[in-house]
């Protein structure tokens, strides 16, 4: 037992103790490198289906993502909540508040991922039409969408089984489990639209066999750790003291990630309005941001982790720091990465079509996105150091105001006086920058409140 806690150890990190700057990038790379494996694989995907199965399967695709977020967004902010719990825990050698909290979430995830199988299912078509999707892409749509929920539930099961990791320092196994999958993602993706010619239902039932390979994995290494953090399957249980404080600190941040998919699904519907070569065009753009966005999320996801362990471990001077420094760490890389992105726009949008007109739509909102991407970054840090403090209703509030409001607005004032891709496009970088401002504020006053009311017990 003694050589499996100390493998367990390995994989941790002290976050509350010693310099912060080099853990912390310990901590951003696997989940950096994660992201990015995980876009490569879905990359993988889009660019099969839109090589092999045509630009209307390319266009089916990324019609569903916006609207995908926007069912999935709510259970996904539920990993926050079970993040920020674990690591104050954690952080507060609390174990068998750990343990309660580790076990509840692993039920909740199952429930909710048949919940959401249910609703996807049942109003993919009806949604799909609200949202405008051409006659000549919905039926591939709904299909994609129909098998791609199918898997909600091992979906979820690996999300949460990988926050609780996060919580503990540990990046490097679910990164691990997820290269796996992802490669027999791809394997499965290429056997099924090129020799099967499965089109997209081969690219949807790839990816939920893939998402089961990765949370059979990472169910079985929660199962074999030792600590208060491993699972015993007849412990498995809701807690309702539990299910409650992970709700009050997830269901505002699923609340906020389903709002920032509403206004992202009013966005896509007017794309729609474009014809599906602009939409295709957008979904190849929108793969690639999703390059450096998920880079600036890791950082996001590494201010969750620190803060919450430091919070639990009353290291209250040492909070600030950890926001300090996750956002120089973030403007950096969305700096260097969204440029680059721009700079080799043409080259990487040829991978995913051959037609001009698509690289030409996708070229337009690169450049417009991606040049001050960082500023996203800022904002998703901010937040996520609030939300580490415990504090998830108010920056649910500014987004709401900040980000999704201002877009909802925009795209009925300013984007109807000038329809055009470009004025759509501008409203993204204009909300990041005014809800990045609120949340600072934010954060400034809960830090100073907590001081006052806890005290810097760490001196």
């Amino acid at each position: 037992m003694e050589k499996t806690v100390r493998k367990t150890k390995s994989f941790e990190i002290d976050m509350c103790n010693g310099p912060l700057l080099g853990k912390m990038l310990l901590f951003t790379l696997p989940l950096i490198l994660s992201g990015i494996l995980q876009l490569l694989f879905n990359a993988a995907d889009v660019i099969v289906v839109g090589r092999f199965a045509g630009s209307e399967a390319l266009a089916a695709v990324g019609s569903t993502s916006s609207l995908t977020n926007l069912l999935v967004n709510l259970f996904i902010g539920m990993s926050v909540g079970v993040n920020v719990l674990v690591a104050r825990y954690y952080g507060g050698k609390q174990e068998d508040e750990v343990s309660e909290t580790v076990h509840t979430a692993m039920v909740i995830s199952v429930l909710g991922g048949i919940l959401l199988a249910i609703i996807g299912i049942v109003l993919a078509k009806p949604l799909l039409t609200l949202m405008d999707t051409p006659e000549d892409v919905i039926e591939y749509s709904v299909l994609y969408m129909r098998i791609y929920f199918m898997g909600m539930p091992v979906m979820l099961l690996y999300n949460f089984g990988s926050a609780v990791l996060r919580a503990i320092g540990d990046t490097r196994r679910p990164l691990f489990y997820l290269t796996i999958a992802g490669v027999i993602n791809v394997c499965l993706n290429l056997w099924f639209v090129i020799s099967l010619h499965m089109g997209v239902a081969g690219v949807a039932l790839a990816t939920i066999i893939s998402q089961f390979v990765s949370a059979a994995l990472i169910v079985k290494c929660l199962m074999q750790s030792e600590g208060c953090f491993r699972l015993y399957l007849n412990k498995l249980h809701i807690n309702w003291d539990k299910f409650g404080r992970i709700a009050r600190i997830g269901l505002p941040a699923g609340i906020q990630g389903s709002l920032f998919s509403i206004s992202n699904v009013l966005i896509q519907s007017s794309v729609n309005s474009f014809g599906s070569v602009a939409m295709a065009g957008n979904t190849a753009a929108s793969n690639i941001e999703g390059f450096v966005y998920t880079a600036m999320n890791a950082v996001h996801q590494t201010a969750v982790s620190f803060t919450g362990q430091n919070l639990g471990g009353k290291k209250f001077d040492r909070i600030s720091k950890i926001l300090a420094e996750c956002l120089i760490l973030v403007t950096v890389i969305g700096l260097v990465m969204g440029n680059g992105v721009v700079l080799l726009g043409e080259n990487l949008l040829s991978l995913y079509s051959t037609d001009g007109e698509v690289i030409a739509y996708g070229m337009q909102r690169l450049q417009i996105i991606c040049v001050m991407y960082c500023l996203c970054g800022i904002m998703d840090v901010l937040v996520g150091s609030i939300r580490g403090l415990g504090y998830a209703i108010m920056p649910m509030i500014v987004s709401l105001l900040g980000a999704c409001a201002f877009r909802v607005v925009w795209i009925f004032t300013v984007f109807e006086w000038d329809r055009t891709l470009r004025t759509l496009y501008i409203s993204y970088p204009v909300s990041w920058t005014l809800t990045a401002l609120v949340h600072l504020i934010c954060f400034l006053i809960v830090n100073r409140h907590l001081k006052k009311i806890l005290g810097n017990t760490s001196r």
